[in-house]
């Protein structure tokens, strides 16, 4: 009895040291910025190579920037990048755009998106997922 409360126990411990590491930076936005909170990929499980799906960015913003370019890489593969057309501010906001794979298996998809800030174009901060592309 007294090793399965230790088991739970440690098990408590490392979910709260999982879910306390956060690759959003916390502090309050600045003025202008743009900061993206995470990657949804509606179809996760059907994408295919050469098929584009969509990726939803979701992000939070000081006022309306003028979003330019969301770029993404595939494991490593990449940037590729592409022009942003479809963006709801929210909140939280959302950008959508369609992605295409050029090969298959599972990769950490990763995204940062380019935007207006003080009449100069600024990258945001990285997001990421994983993702399985079938042929």
């Amino acid at each position: 009895m007294r090793s399965i409360w230790i088991c739970v126990l440690v098990g408590g411990v490392f979910i709260l040291l999982n879910s306390s590491c956060a690759t959003v930076p916390t502090e309050p936005l600045a003025s202008g910025e743009l900061r993206l909170l995470g990657l949804y990929v509606p179809q996760r499980e059907d994408i295919k190579v050469n098929f584009p799906f969509v990726v939803n960015i979701n992000f939070e913003a000081d006022g309306r920037p003028e979003i330019r370019t969301a770029c993404f890489s595939f494991s490593g593969d990449g940037p590729y990048c592409v022009k942003v057309t479809n963006v709801s501010y929210g909140p939280p906001g959302t950008i959508k755009v369609l992605v295409r794979p050029k090969n298959s298996g599972s990769h950490s998809l990763e995204s940062y998106v380019y935007y207006i800030k003080d009449r100069k174009v600024q990258p945001t901060n990285v997001v990421n997922c994983n993702i399985r592309v079938i042929p």
